[in-house]
């Protein structure tokens, strides 16, 4: 079984997915894929490179993540085109690591870290979808205090994906990660039971 499992910046998706990791959940990281596929000598990398230029790359080769984010944060057909060359490589390689996922256990439960799953349109390639959930304003101040922004840069970043409740009201599951860690892990704890129960 495949479940998506999303949110928005800063509501707290990767303490979900590793309390998932811990339950015995097989993760397909998007994110983790992203910076491996613009690694040096990759072809991410080199197609970035041509699309941007050099500036945006430190001397070994490496991407500026910083200052990629700046730039295509603030320029949506920036940020189009970079999603135009890296999500065709971010998809075949979440694919394959799938398919070697379901092929070591038949009746593993699946789950694909995606920030991005609506953005994206890939909930057709998951069978349900979890939505990791804080209103707004706790997005808001946990992203300015994480990534030492100010309000007008964290909201621009808040704004360049789909609204937090316009993703609760399409989610099959809602994990509501405002609360305390325990609070968490507990609906973590009961969800994976009865996806596991849904799974055999």
């Amino acid at each position: 079984m495949v479940v998506g499992l999303t949110g928005g910046i800063a509501t707290g998706k990767t303490t979900v997915s590793n309390l998932f990791k811990q339950y015995g959940a097989y993760i397909v990281d998007a994110d983790l894929i992203a910076r491996e596929v613009v690694e040096p000598g990759r072809p991410g990398n080199q197609r970035v490179q041509e699309q941007f230029g050099k500036a945006f790359f430190f001397d070994d080769g490496s991407l500026n993540r910083k200052a990629m984010g700046q730039k295509i944060f603030q320029d949506q057909i920036l940020r189009k085109k970079l999603e135009q060359i890296l999500h065709p490589l971010i998809r075949a390689e979440m694919k394959r690591q799938t398919a070697q996922y379901q092929k070591k256990d038949q009746h593993g439960l699946i789950i694909w870290d995606v920030p991005l799953l609506f953005e994206s349109s890939l909930t057709h390639l998951v069978e349900k979808v979890i939505v990791v959930y804080v209103p707004r304003e706790v997005q808001l101040f946990r992203l300015m205090e994480r990534d030492q922004l100010s309000r007008e840069e964290a909201e621009r970043r808040i704004d360049a994906q789909l609204s937090i409740e316009t993703k609760r009201m399409r989610a099959d599951f809602v994990i509501d990660n405002q609360g305390s860690y325990q609070n968490t892990e507990r609906q973590v704890e009961q969800l994976w039971k009865s996806l596991s129960l849904r799974n055999g």
